[in-house]
């Protein structure tokens, strides 16, 4: 592995512009990838926290993404998911490259995101409300007004200066934003719910965000930030009226607390599951009369892919 060369955060970020993701995501499933075949991770509990391993493998490479979850981190200063991704060769399993893993996920998710909303919402757009002030929250204002016509974006977090941060951010980039407290705007929040055409939940939150009788039909909702089956950001009443699209059944019923919990609180049952994300691009997954929601747990095919993307664009550069 001597020389083997790393992509850093910037390195990965401009190799890959969110678009490029979104595109480099829809083409691999539309030539035949499977989400239902990627290998579960396994997540290991380790006295600070977690470790994840998410491994995947095509034809023509092969990679494993190795990350941390910290919760103490944030109070020392530091992240609270830390990781690295070493990319493969398919055929030799040799060491072509290691990505900074936290970059790809910060891409990845909101890039998954966006191409789930440009096949489940309508084309109409609208009002963003975006739960969570930090990356990720940032990623799906970029990604997700790429993909529909966002007017103005309000950002409900538990941190009014996190909030009102993201909020100037978004400000700064030409979109018009408001900055709410979940605790203490909870009237404003709720009309913002209820006025949304797009609901980005982007939150460590262990229980429902929002009550789910708020969302209109027609909003499309994506929820981000758990991957735990006993942690969810969408209620049961949300769940049981909408469209639900996953990324995989197959990780959605291991990890995806947002689906698990409404099952096994009898309200739905696995058969609610409208489709997984590659049989949405394919047009198999009607969106109903209600709300639209497609949960994301985070899957390392999308990893794979989007680092695959990042090594032959630097191996481009170099020619």
């Amino acid at each position: 592995m001597s020389g083997l060369p790393y992509l850093d955060a910037a390195t990965v970020e401009r190799l890959v512009p969110m678009g490029r993701a979104v595109r480099v995501l829809e083409e691999a499933l539309r030539a035949g990838l499977d989400p239902e075949a990627t290998p579960q991770r396994p997540v290991v509990d380790v006295p600070a926290g977690q470790l994840l391993l998410m491994p995947a493998a095509t034809a023509r490479y092969a990679g494993v993404k190795a990350v941390t979850v910290a919760p103490g981190n944030p109070e020392r200063g530091l992240p609270r998911i830390q990781g690295t991704y070493l990319l493969l060769d398919g055929a030799t399993l040799a060491p072509l490259a290691a990505l900074d893993g936290i970059a790809l996920t910060s891409l990845r998710t909101p890039a998954v995101s966006a191409l789930a909303v440009r096949h489940l919402a309508g084309p109409e757009g609208g009002r963003l409300v975006v739960f969570g002030s930090g990356p990720q929250a940032w990623g799906h204002v970029l990604a997700l007004r790429g993909v529909r016509p966002v007017t103005e974006v309000t950002v409900a977090g538990r941190d009014p200066g996190r909030a009102e941060a993201l909020a100037a951010r978004c400000r700064a980039a030409g979109l018009p934003a408001t900055a709410l407290t979940q605790e203490s705007d909870g009237d404003a929040v709720a009309a913002a719910v209820a006025g949304a055409a797009l609901i980005a939940c982007c939150t460590t939150a262990r229980r429902p965000l929002f009550p789910g009788r708020l969302a209109r039909d027609g909003v499309t909702v994506v929820a981000v930030g758990s991957h735990e089956p006993g942690a969810r950001e969408l209620d049961d009443d949300l769940v049981a009226r909408a469209t639900v699209v996953v990324e995989a059944r197959s990780a959605a019923l291991q990890e995806a607390g947002d689906v698990i919990i409404p099952i096994r609180h009898g309200t739905i049952t696995s058969g609610h599951l409208a489709g997984n994300l590659a049989e949405l691009i394919a047009g198999e997954v009607p969106p109903g009369p209600g709300p639209r929601v497609f949960k994301s747990t985070g899957m390392a095919w999308e990893d794979l892919v989007v680092a695959a993307a990042a090594y032959e664009a630097w191996q481009h550069d170099r020619t």
